[in-house]
């Protein structure tokens, strides 16, 4: 029942995608290995066997173990919305709304539940893969902090600091965080691990020493560039505009970045497909003219998204695909957006309002404290699909009675424009099931490629998880993790 906890220089410097691969390693060698993450913050979120909520790269995370994902393996799950307020999920569920006024203490006393998922998570394996949240040199919010050495030190692991040699700096953010750490902090970090790096590693040996002359921790190895990163789903809405777009006869899926974008990880498994370009387009950018589909993807505040979409003139892009006969789906806030309204009464996604949708498809939305959160399967295109919802809001209209999916326990989904060029629907992951991406773009002309996205990421996993046991001791972490720190 040991554990070791990887946290970062910064955010993005891989933390996730190294406790991935860590798992599948420590699985592929025949332990039992659970992920955990205390606290994250993102809109990426996926339901768990227990039907609650978790951000995605711990599902990912669960995936590398080759187990389903629980609420116990993110026990703190923090949306950001508009206004500068969080939603927040609390064991799968959501608790409330967390303000800059109230954000440290509210936090701060989540630190019994968060040692209490821990704690059950312990007793069902071997060995806890735990991700921190951010950095823990961000000093100025240690106070009531239960992501990193609040957690840390609360739970006796061992922490190993993530460096990220792609973005430079790397020498300075490791040996600068040892020098403002708490002295009790800097002793939970027990080495560090150089990640990202492109080329020779041997070009590095004399940095690596100093890091480790100057940090006085050991290093467990340094991490190439690894390409099978880019088959795995993105967490962070960060990466988003730096994904690249290369020209070629291949037809353009285009997707808007909105302000508070969520569970874009939808769009991945066109990734897969070589017939797909999938473009994301950033703020100050236009939506491509030469587009056959654009996607509006979820959304954690979709008042405020719809008109942050309107501010840059997304709208008029659209309809004028629109009235070039191009297809357009939305997913779910993205569903809602393609009514006709929008209403949050109660002020569930930030302040109470309302607003015109884009009026493409006949149905209008509500937003209400439900949220529903479960696996669904059915047929939708013609095509069976496995799914799951996770929104809040019901939606009504004439347009339902042109359903986009129907549900296997008799309940219906979405609507489709008498056309069939407009699609909106609740379904979250319906573009992993190779029979539903078949059947989309086969209504763009296109032919899909038929490859099992779920298949795609348990290959990479595998990948990453080889590259792990080339070139970090891990040994030496399996051993730092049934030992009791400090």
């Amino acid at each position: 029942m040991g554990a070791l906890m990887l946290q970062g220089t910064g955010s993005d410097v891989g933390k996730s995608v190294l406790v991935a691969g860590l798992c599948r390693a420590l699985v592929n060698r025949g332990l039992r290995v659970l992920p955990f993450k205390p606290q994250n913050m993102s809109n990426n979120a996926a339901v768990t066997v227990d039907g609650g909520e978790i951000g995605r790269a711990q599902a990912l995370q669960a995936m590398a173990c080759r187990v389903q994902p629980h609420t116990d393996m993110n026990p703190v799950l923090l949306k950001p919305q508009a206004d500068h307020t969080s939603q927040l999920i609390v064991h799968g569920k959501v608790r409330g709304t967390l303000g800059s006024g109230n954000f440290r203490a509210a936090r701060g006393a989540l630190l019994d539940e968060v040692m209490e998922s821990y704690h059950r998570l312990q007793q069902q394996c071997d060995v806890v893969v735990v991700e921190g949240a951010g950095s823990p040199a961000e000093i100025n919010l240690r106070a009531g902090d239960i992501a990193n050495m609040g957690f840390a030190r609360a739970a006796d692991v061992p922490v190993i600091l993530v460096g990220d040699i792609d973005r430079g700096g790397v020498i300075a953010a490791v040996v600068g965080t040892r020098a403002v750490l708490d002295p009790a902090d800097a002793a939970m970090i027990k080495g560090f691990i150089i990640n990202k790096f492109r080329g020779d590693p041997a070009l590095f040996a004399d940095g690596y020493q100093q890091i480790a002359a100057l940090s006085g921790w050991r290093g467990f190895g340094v991490v190439p560039w690894l390409p099978a990163t880019a088959r795995l789903p993105s967490e962070d809405a960060v990466v988003l505009e730096r994904r690249e777009s290369h020209g070629s006869d291949r037809i353009v899926i285009a997707c808007p970045i909105l302000p508070r974008i969520s569970n874009f990880d939808d769009l991945d498994p066109l990734k897969l497909e070589p017939a797909v370009e999938l473009v994301m387009v950033a703020p100050g950018q236009s939506i491509p003219a030469e587009a056959a589909l654009i996607v509006l993807p979820g959304s954690k505040a979709t008042l405020a998204d719809m008109a942050a979409l309107r501010e840059q003139g997304w709208d008029i892009d659209i309809l004028a695909h629109r009235r070039r006969g191009g297809a357009i789906l939305g997913l779910c806030g993205g569903y809602q957006m393609l009514g006709t309204r929008i209403a949050d009464p109660h002020g569930m996604e930030g302040a109470p309002g309302e607003a015109r949708g884009l009026g493409l498809l006949e149905v209008e939305t509500v937003l209400t404290a439900a949220k529903a959160l479960r696996p669904v399967s059915g047929e939708a295109l013609g095509a069976p699909f496995h799914g799951y919802e996770m929104h809040m809001g019901e939606t009504s209209g004439t347009g339902t009675d042109r359903p986009f999916a129907r549900f296997d326990d008799g309940r219906s989904d979405g609507a489709i424009s008498p056309d069939g060029r407009v699609l909106g629907t609740y379904v979250h992951g319906v573009l992993a099931d190779p029979a539903q991406r078949s059947a989309l773009l086969q209504r763009l002309g296109a032919v899909a490629s038929g490859e099992n996205y779920e298949h795609a990421v348990d290959q990479a996993l595998d990948g990453i998880a080889q590259a792990l046991e080339q070139h970090l001791d891990i040994d030496a972490l399996i051993d730092l993790a049934a030992a009791k720190a400090g």
